[in-house]
């Protein structure tokens, strides 16, 4: 699923490509992320959402193929593909999109070392993999990322937040800091379909320590993967206390 580094990539190519072009009669005026929702605003005030979900793909000029959900074509004849092979993914056009962005937590990249240890400690009774992923706590991390902050910050997935130290809490913010900007910098991760906006796949996976992986990269020990609210956690058990 195209997490916040990946969608962030394709705001940022975006953006140099339509900004002052029409997209049905209307200007585009500005291309923006919100979490893991990618938003196109007019000139009107409206604004077209967009949530890839798990497999959704944006591709400028790209060819229609099988799993081509919709077309938006662009006032320079350029057009913008909208691909998704298991059709989980949406586009809204909203009048205001400020209300469905409402609910989501702020953005981890924005956050302070108070701020983030006030979001945690609202949620004692919570597993760190799960608060990292609740979107309403914090948006735009998901199970890739999680489980690759949790790795370099050295705590396991499954631990309760109550039962973390303050030198944990430090650790884990800024690994979240890291990851992400070093995930960005790579164009994110294309760990199955996720591809930019040119179609291209992203260079961070061959950066990633844990998610999906069998061995740790630091002791060579063979890495759990366990279930944790219906989605998988990958972690070892010798370096992530």
């Amino acid at each position: 699923m195209p997490e916040l580094p990946e969608v962030e990539t394709i705001k940022r190519q975006l953006a140099r490509k339509i900004i002052g072009k029409q997209l049905k009669g209307q200007k585009i005026i500005s291309v923006r992320r919100r979490g893991k929702l990618l938003i196109i605003d007019f000139q009107n005030g409206s604004s077209l959402v967009f949530h890839l979900k798990m497999t959704g793909q944006l591709i400028l000029n790209g060819a229609r193929a099988s799993h081509t959900r919709r077309i938006f074509r662009l006032s320079d004849g350029s057009q913008l593909v909208f691909n998704d092979v298991r059709k989980f993914g949406w586009w809204k056009r909203l009048k205001k999109a400020e209300k469905e962005l409402g609910a989501l937590g702020p953005e981890p990249l924005e956050l302070n070392l108070k701020s983030f240890k006030d979001i945690l400690g609202r949620h004692p009774r919570s597993r760190i993999k799960s608060l990292l992923m609740d979107q309403k706590a914090i948006a735009g991390i998901g199970n890739i990322y999680s489980d690759e902050i949790l790795y370099k910050a050295r705590v396991r997935p499954l631990r309760w937040i109550e039962s973390l130290k303050r030198d944990e809490f430090l650790r884990i913010f800024e690994s979240m800091k890291k990851i992400l900007k070093a995930a960005i910098r790579h164009h994110g991760s294309s760990a199955r379909n996720y591809r930019d906006l040119f179609g291209k796949e992203g260079g961070y996976l061959k950066y990633h320590k844990v998610y999906q992986k069998k061995e740790c990269a630091r002791c060579g020990s063979k890495l759990k993967r366990v279930k944790l609210n219906g989605r998988s956690a990958h972690y070892c058990e010798n370096c992530q206390i």
